[in-house]
């Protein structure tokens, strides 16, 4: 059975911006999440674009060591980025990997640390 669609419907659904770039650091997909948060900076346009020109120098260069970090080993497979205060998420680089374990990308994941807000299985209709 193709899980493509599974695990495409999956991030696609994520309230959460998912953004993948592939070892080049070119940005190859972003869901409607990230396309949404990031329409300031070009939004959809992104897709296809250097991640590290939508970064400072130093943020570039710590991008950089982190992938080069994910290749030393198979167990490198998430590092802490930073928190946003303002927004109370931390935001993780996690790397890609394909059956083998080889390094293939990675992507930039958002944490929210609020609680949730909506109504419990609120089906649009009146609980009772």
């Amino acid at each position: 059975m193709d899980l493509t669609k599974y695990f495409k419907s999956i991030v696609e659904q994520d309230r959460c911006a998912v953004v993948i770039c592939n070892l080049e650091h070119d940005i190859i997909y972003m869901n409607p999440a990230a396309i949404e948060r990031y329409k300031k900076s070009g939004g959809k346009a992104l897709i296809g674009k250097s991640i590290l020109v939508c970064h400072s120098p130093q943020s570039g260069e710590l991008i950089q060591k982190a992938v080069l970090w994910f290749a030393e080993s198979k167990e490198h497979n998430l590092i802490y980025t930073f928190h946003n205060e303002k927004e109370n998420k931390d935001v993780y680089m996690v790397a890609l990997r394909d059956e083998d374990g080889t390094l293939i990308g990675y992507y930039e994941k958002h944490e929210y640390r609020n609680a949730e807000t909506m109504e419990r299985y609120n089906f649009g209709e009146k609980i009772q």
